[in-house]
C-alpha cells in the first residue's frame, strides 16, 4: 500500500489550504492563544494539568495530535508526575513505569539496558521518545533528575508518533518530559544515601527573566557515587542539564542539552538457563554472581530545539530538531546455567559503540467547523538519521566454570578468541534512515460529546549493513508502508467516556539469513502490528478510573520448507484495570490489574501452537496507596505492592519461573527548618527482601532472567532556599 510522496513544505500548505477553503463557510471564531504556564513542547496551551493527587496527569502528548486530555482520547494513557518521581526518590524511567499495572520492567540482551515490557511487547530503551523526538536520550539508562513527566501509551502507536527505531511501539511507547523553569523562582538541594553507601546529591535550580518574565532557564546537576544494596556492585552517575524557554507574542521556543556520564563496576548479570534444565530457584537477593573485572560505561551529550508559532486564523506550526552523541564501552560475562545445583559456564564479551543521532520534525495544527462539525486538523513530517559504530571482541566459547549460588572469580580471560572490528577504533556497522509524513482528523458531533479521529502516516525504513573488520556494505534495505488509525470518544454522562481503536505498529522487516535455507538475502516488508481495542474512562473529579480490552497480533519469522518467511504470530490479548486519585480526602490512590493471554499462533511445525509467549505473565497487579497521617501536618505513608504471576523462559513453556509479590513502603515529611522549606524521604523497597526472578527475556526468542533486587533502604533530604 502506497501513499502519495509530499515534501514538508507542501504537507503544511496543504492544511493551510484546507483551512482557508473551509473559512468560506460561516466563519469561526480563531482560538485565543494564551500563555498560561512554560510548557516543554513549546506549545501554547501548557503543561496538562495534575489530576487530583498530583501523581498522575490529566493529560499528555500524543504525537502530531498535541497534548488531549485523557478523557478526549481514544488510547490508555499513563503521565507520571515529577511529584510522584520525587516523592518515591525514583532513580530512573524504570523506578517510575513500576507504577504501572500494564507494564513490567526487563532487560537488554547480555547488557543491562533498561527494558520495559508494555502488554507483553518489549520497549527497547532506544524507543524512548524525548519530548517527542526518539533516539535522544542515554540508551542503557536514564536519570530521572532530567524529568519533568513520563508519558506513558499503552498499545501500537505507529501513526502517532512513528516507526520507533529500535524496533518497539508495538505494545506501547514512552514519551519523556524535559524540566522547564516555573513562574516562582526555584533553588533545590538534594543530598541521600541508600543500602550499600551509594550516596546522592541532586541541585535543581530555576528563575525566569526579562519583561514579563518570558525567558526561562532551568539548571539540574546529580551525582550518585558508591555500591548499591547488591553485593560488590557499583555504581557512578554524572548528570548536567540545561533547559530554556522563551514565551514571545504568537511564537514560544524550548531547548534542552544535557550531558550523562553512567558506569557500572561488578554489575550483577542476568541469567541464561540451558534448555533441558529447570528454572532454578534464585539465590540470596543481595548475592553477586559477575566477574569482578566486568564493567559497563555510557557517555552520551544530547540536545533539542523546538518551536511553535501562531498563524492565522488559529492555525499553529511547530518544528523541532534534535542531536545526540553517545559512547558506550562494555566488559560483560553472563552466566549460563547447565545443572540444578546453579553450576553455570561463563564467557567473556568485549564491546564498543558510537552513535551518532539526529532528528527532526514540522507540522500545523489548526481548528475549524463545517457546518455543525468541528474538526482539529494535523499534519506533520518527521526524519530520523542514525549511524553506529560498533566491535566486539570474545573469549573461547568453551568459557569457564563457576555457579550462581557459590560464584567462582577468575582471572579475565583473553577477549581476542572471536573479534569483529577494533575494540579501540569501532567502524560503521549499521545506520537507519526512518522518514514519514502523517495527516490526521479529529471530528467533533453532538457539541463534542462524539469524537471521530482518523489518519494515516506513510512511513519510510531505510536500513544498511556494513562489515565490522572491513567497513564495506554487506545488506540493504529499503521499505515503505501505511499505518492508518481509526479511534472514537462518546461520552454518554458527565464524566464518562467510551473508547475505541485501531491502531498498527510498525517495524524494520527482517532479510532472510541462515544455513540450509534457498532465499538467503531476501528483504521482507515492514511488520505490521495490528491492534483492536476498546475500554471506558470515568472522571469523578477526585477520583479517575479506566478499563480496556485489547488485542494485538504481531507477524514472526521462521523457516518453513527451506524458506524464511513471515508464517508465524504471536497474539496478545488483555484487560486493563487502573485507578488513580484522591477517593477520600488524604489517601492518594495509584494502581490496577492487567490480564495477558499471549499466545504463539502459526509456529514452526506447530510444535509450540498455543503455548505462552516467553516472558509474558498472566496476570500483573499494582496497588499504591499514600496516606496523609492525620494530626501531623506533613506527614505522610505510601506503600506498593507488586504482583507478577508465573511466565516462561522458553518457547516450549518447559521452563517456568515462579510468581512474585513485593512490598515497597515509604514517608515523606515536609516541614520548616531554620526558615527554608525542608522534606524529608525514606523509602524501603522489598521490605521482605524476598528472592525472585523479576522478567524472563526482552529480545525475541531468548528467555534470559533477571533476578530482582534486594531490600533497599534509601534516604534523602531536599532543601528549598
Amino acid at each position: 500500500m502506497k501513499l502519495l510522496r509530499l515534501t514538508p513544505t507542501a504537507l503544511a500548505a496543504a492544511l493551510l489550504v484546507t483551512h482557508a477553503q473551509a473559512q468560506e463557510t460561516p466563519p469561526v471564531e480563531p482560538i485565543a492563544t494564551v500563555v498560561v504556564s512554560a510548557s516543554a513542547d513549546a506549545s501554547a496551551q501548557g503543561l496538562p494539568s495534575a489530576y487530583a493527587g498530583g501523581q498522575v496527569a490529566r493529560g499528555g502528548r500524543l504525537g502530531l495530535l498535541g497534548n488531549i486530555d485523557i478523557m478526549d482520547t481514544p488510547f490508555n494513557t499513563m503521565n507520571y508526575t515529577q511529584a510522584l518521581i520525587q516523592d518515591q526518590q525514583a532513580r530512573s524511567v524504570a523506578d517510575v513505569v513500576q507504577n504501572d499495572p500494564a507494564v513490567r520492567v526487563a532487560r537488554g540482551f547480555g547488557n543491562y539496558q533498561e527494558l520495559y515490557v508494555i502488554r507483553g511487547f518489549a520497549v527497547n530503551s532506544d524507543d524512548l521518545a524525548y519530548n517527542g523526538l526518539y533516539g535522544m536520550l542515554p540508551r542503557q539508562f536514564v536519570a530521572s533528575e532530567l524529568l519533568e513527566r513520563v508519558e506513558v501509551l499503552r498499545g501500537a502507536n505507529s501513526f502517532v508518533n512513528g516507526a520507533a527505531p529500535g524496533g518497539g511501539g508495538i505494545g506501547g511507547a514512552i514519551n519523556l518530559l524535559p524540566k522547564r523553569a516555573p513562574n516562582a523562582p526555584l533553588t533545590q538541594v538534594t543530598m541521600g544515601v541508600e543500602t550499600g553507601g551509594q550516596a546522592y546529591v541532586a541541585t535543581d535550580i530555576a528563575r525566569r527573566f526579562g519583561p514579563e518574565s518570558r525567558l526561562g532557564v532551568r539548571v539540574n546537576a546529580v551525582r550518585r557515587d558508591g555500591d548499591t544494596a547488591v553485593e560488590r556492585e557499583g555504581r557512578e552517575l554524572s548528570l548536567y542539564s540545561v533547559g530554556v524557554d522563551y514565551r514571545g507574542r504568537g511564537y514560544r521556543l524550548s531547548a534542552d542539552v544535557g550531558h550523562q556520564d553512567h558506569q557500572l563496576t561488578g554489575a550483577r548479570p542476568s541469567v541464561t538457563v540451558a534448555a533441558g534444565v529447570p528454572i532454578i530457584a534464585a539465590p540470596d537477593s543481595d548475592s553477586n554472581y559477575a566477574q569482578p573485572w566486568t564493567f559497563s560505561g555510557e557517555r552520551d551529550t544530547f540536545g533539542t530545539l523546538r518551536g511553535e508559532v501562531d498563524l492565522p486564523g488559529g492555525a499553529v506550526a511547530w518544528a523541532a530538531l534534535g542531536l545526540r552523541s553517545g559512547d558506550e564501552m562494555n566488559i560483560l560475562s553472563s552466566a549460563t546455567v547447565t545443572a540444578a545445583n546453579g553450576n553455570a559456564t561463563m564467557s567473556r564479551f568485549d564491546n564498543t559503540r558510537e552513535d551518532k543521532v539526529r532528528t527532526g520534525e514540522i507540522g500545523a495544527r489548526t481548528e475549524l467547523k463545517t457546518g455543525s462539525v468541528s474538526h482539529k486538523l494535523s499534519a506533520t513530517a518527521s526524519s530520523f538519521h542514525s549511524e553506529s559504530k560498533n566491535a566486539y571482541g570474545m573469549s573461547d566459547f568453551a568459557g569457564f566454570a563457576s555457579n550462581i549460588y557459590r560464584p567462582v572469580n577468575v582471572a579475565a580471560p583473553s577477549a581476542g578468541f572471536f573479534t569483529g572490528g577494533v575494540l579501540a577504533n569501532p567502524l560503521l556497522t549499521q545506520k537507519s534512515i526512518l522518514s514519514s509524513v502523517a495527516l490526521a482528523d479529529t471530528l467533533g458531533f453532538m457539541d463534542e460529546r462524539l469524537l471521530l479521529t482518523v489518519g494515516a502516516r506513510h512511513q519510510t525504513i531505510k536500513s544498511f549493513g556494513y562489515d565490522y573488520t572491513t567497513g564495506a556494505p554487506n545488506a540493504q534495505y529499503e521499505e515503505s508502508d501505511v499505518t492508518p488509525v481509526a479511534g472514537i470518544v462518546f461520552k454518554p454522562l458527565k464524566g464518562v467516556s467510551v473508547y475505541a481503536n485501531y491502531s498498527e505498529a510498525l517495524q524494520q522487516g527482517p532479510v532472510a539469513s541462515g544455513t540450509d535455507i534457498v532465499n538467503v538475502g531476501e528483504v521482507f516488508a515492514p511488520y505490521v502490528s495490528r491492534q483492536k481495542e476498546i475500554g471506558v474512562k470515568y472522571d469523578g473529579g477526585k477520583l479517575g478510573m479506566t478499563a480496556a480490552v485489547f488485542s494485538t497480533a504481531q507477524p514472526s519469522g521462521y523457516v518453513q520448507d527451506r524458506r524464511f518467511g513471515l508464517f508465524g504470530e504471536q497474539r496478545n490479548r488483555g484487560l486493563e484495570l487502573t485507578v488513580f486519585g484522591t477517593p477520600v480526602r488524604g489517601l492518594r490512590l495509584l494502581g490496577g490489574l492487567t490480564l495477558l493471554d499471549a499466545e504463539l499462533r502459526k509456529t514452526a511445525g506447530g510444535l509450540n501452537e498455543g503455548k505462552d509467549a516467553i516472558g509474558v505473565p498472566d496476570t500483573q497487579v499494582n496497588l499504591g496507596a499514600e496516606w496523609d497521617v492525620p494530626g501531623v501536618q506533613g506527614l505522610s505513608l505510601n506503600a506498593r505492592g507488586l504482583y507478577t504471576s508465573t511466565q516462561y523462559a522458553d518457547a516450549g513453556n518447559t521452563q517456568k519461573l515462579p510468581s512474585w509479590s513485593r512490598l515497597d513502603i515509604g514517608a515523606n515529611y515536609a516541614t520548616r527548618f531554620m526558615d527554608r522549606n525542608v522534606t524529608l524521604r525514606a523509602r524501603v523497597d522489598n521490605v521482605t527482601d524476598k528472592n525472585y526472578w523479576a522478567s524472563a527475556g526482552g529480545y525475541p526468542g531468548f528467555g534470559y532472567l533477571v533476578q530482582g533486587g534486594p531490600r533497599s533502604v534509601v534516604v534523602s533530604a531536599t532543601v528549598d532556599f
